[in-house]
């Protein structure tokens, strides 16, 4: 591979020039990198969105249905892509130091990965039953949930390939690509939902199951049409992907998921964190539930902003690392500290004074309204805290630590976050119990905790000497690897 490749989308640093223009430079590269990536981001929220509204138009049942679908589907799906997303550093690295050949090696170990998850996903969610019988739901919702999983499997090898090859448009700078493609999907996932969901043209009314095919045909249309693409864009031409085919070796796939296993794990506690809280909450009842949730929404959907930013962060300092610029890199690591400080406080400030007029989108109920409007105060902190520790654990990530971050955030969760917040909301250890409001403590607590040791991390890591990257994994031995 000795044809040149577009360095547009992730341009060499500026090493000269006042400390200002540097650091504007940076983040100008960031805005392009990260606005793809939040946009992607916020359609893919959109559509389980559209999917959740229009199950719930066909019956409580199918909502239901639909829900415990993808409750159970979720926890899986983040993991695989917590470990796919370590292509991302891998590649853009590689991209930096100009190491072009080692580029096609793990992007196609990459799709190994995923067909072989998509695999063992089938596997799972077409034998369920037992599983369903064990959660002893009503003889309907179980029915749904078991064929809306069923419909979805077989639209997983195609979502988890585009999560794949999404490492390889990313990781080359290339973020508006899986962009198009996210909103192309959502456009085409909608119909398809009104016409499976209610029987339209022709096909029977399916309700919930009828999500899982709209979702599963939409993701091959994706997968499809993204193939296309990549095998005629010019920019792809040096990384086709059947000219340049890479058996499957044990070197590379280490490579991989050496680095990506930690990122799944992180994620995978993460949300199995919150599917706990949820369930500790229920004998609080509903009203409750409903304002946590609530709550939990808002701040999730603010979250995709500085979510964006850490992905952007992640393939620029990998990239910078990989040109042997780690000044660079140091510099746009410290200075996105800036950045996340002034998105987080700036979204703190809008919760803090618009909390009634927000939750007024969720529901009508007075009570419900009022746990969230409570709720929200202390989800203003936890945007702080939450959007600090993403900045520093993407920043690590594009250094390619992943294993004592790892460690940092699962004591963080399950040592201080969950366990503080169960004592907080249920008992009077400590103060009298304060119901929900004891757990957003026990998460502020908690991740509070991770931004300062990640924080003293990304100190450590990034005044460590990086060479550009190491040599050609063929080449090194066993215990190198």
């Amino acid at each position: 591979m000795t044809q040149a490749v577009d360095e547009t989308h992730q341009p060499v640093a500026i090493e000269k020039g006042s400390l200002f223009q540097r650091v504007r430079s940076e983040w100008k590269t960031l805005a392009q990198l990260g606005t793809p990536i939040l946009i992607a981001q916020l359609a893919q929220m959109a559509n389980g969105v559209i999917d959740t509204l229009m199950a719930g138009r066909a019956s409580a049942d199918d909502l239901t249905g639909v829900a415990i679908g993808n409750s159970l589907w979720i926890p899986i799906f983040l993991f695989v892509l917590g470990v796919l997303n370590a292509q991302q550093p891998l590649i853009s690295g590689f991209k930096g130091a100009k190491q072009y050949h080692r580029i096609m090696p793990i992007a196609w170990h990459g799709i190994y990965f995923a067909l072989f998850a998509a695999a063992v996903a089938i596997l799972i969610f077409n034998n369920l039953d037992p599983l369903l019988i064990k959660l002893q739901l009503d003889t309907t919702p179980a029915r749904i949930t078991s064929g809306y999983l069923f419909a979805f499997s077989w639209g997983i090898p195609a979502l988890l390939l585009i999560i794949s090859l999404r490492g390889l448009t990313d990781g080359l700078g290339h973020t508006r690509i899986i962009m198009v493609f996210t909103l192309i999907s959502v456009t085409i996932n909608t119909p398809l939902n009104y016409i499976f969901i209610f029987g339209k043209l022709g096909m029977p009314a399916m309700g919930g199951v009828g999500c899982g095919w709209a979702t599963a045909i939409s993701n091959w249309i994706g997968l499809i049409g993204l193939l296309v693409y990549l095998h005629r864009a010019a920019a792809f031409k040096q990384f086709r992907l059947w000219s340049h085919r890479i058996r499957l070796q044990k070197s590379h796939m280490l490579e991989l998921l050496r680095l990506g296993i930690p990122i799944g794990f992180t994620i995978f506690v993460e949300a199995i964190m919150f599917s706990v809280i949820a369930l500790l909450l229920a004998p609080l009842g509903s009203i409750i539930i409903a304002g946590h949730q609530i709550a939990l929404n808002i701040v999730s959907v603010l979250f995709m902003v500085p979510l964006s930013l850490g992905m952007a962060l992640t393939l620029r300092i990998s990239f910078l690392i990989g040109a042997d610029q780690p000044e660079c890199a140091r510099l746009v690591a410290r200075s996105s500290i800036i950045f996340a400080l002034t998105i987080a406080l700036s979204f703190a400030l809008l919760l803090m004074i618009n909390r009634e007029l927000i939750v007024g989108f969720y529901s009508t109920e007075t009570d419900v309204l009022d746990v969230a409007v409570q709720l929200l105060w202390f989800g203003a902190l936890f945007q702080i805290a939450d959007v600090l520790q993403v900045n520093f654990i993407s920043a690590l990530r594009g250094f390619k630590d992943t294993k004592i971050p790892m460690i940092i955030m699962l004591l963080s969760f399950w040592v201080i976050g969950v366990p503080l917040g169960y004592i907080l909301t249920f008992t009077d250890r400590l103060l009298p119990a304060m119901g929900a409001a004891g757990f957003w403590i026990g998460l502020i607590a908690g991740l509070s905790h991770a931004a300062f040791w990640l924080f003293i991390r990304l100190i450590w890591i990034s005044r460590k000497d990086h060479n550009s990257l190491p040599l050609d994994i063929d080449k090194m031995k066993p215990d190198q690897i």
